[in-house]
């Protein structure tokens, strides 16, 4: 599990992230963004809290944990109202409609600790 170039970071427990969830995390040690983590047919995502939109790259929520739209189908710039699918982080409405969020590796150990490394780029030391 734990990647030889880039730190692990514990984050929560799996049964803490409920279908249809999304939380925020951090920004964790030694990165500069917030992770999102959400949770669709069972499977859990991990997600940087960036919208492609800026190439600095825009924090999503207007509030904490203010991540999906109101039917919960979809991830949410609410800055700029762009729609996110889940499970491939491509925008499918929006400014930025056809790219998509930067993913971030995600672990799950066999006691449902959830564990992410931040993409390197994000890193700070």
């Amino acid at each position: 599990m734990q990647s030889a170039t880039r730190k692990l970071h514990y984050v929560c427990r799996s049964d803490e992230i409920g279908e249809a969830e999304a939380k925020g995390f951090g920004p964790l040690d030694g990165t500069r963004r917030k992770i999102v983590l959400t949770r669709r047919r069972g499977v859990l995502y991990a997600w940087l809290d960036a919208c492609p939109h800026y190439s600095t790259g825009t924090p999503m929520a207007w509030k904490t944990d203010a991540y999906l739209n109101g039917e919960k189908t979809h991830l949410t710039c609410h800055s700029h109202g762009a729609l996110f699918e889940i499970d491939t982080g491509e925008c499918v409405l929006g400014p930025c409609l056809g790219q998509k969020l930067t993913a971030v590796d995600i672990a799950v150990s066999d006691e449902g600790e959830i564990f992410v490394a931040a993409p390197a780029e994000e890193e700070t030391t």
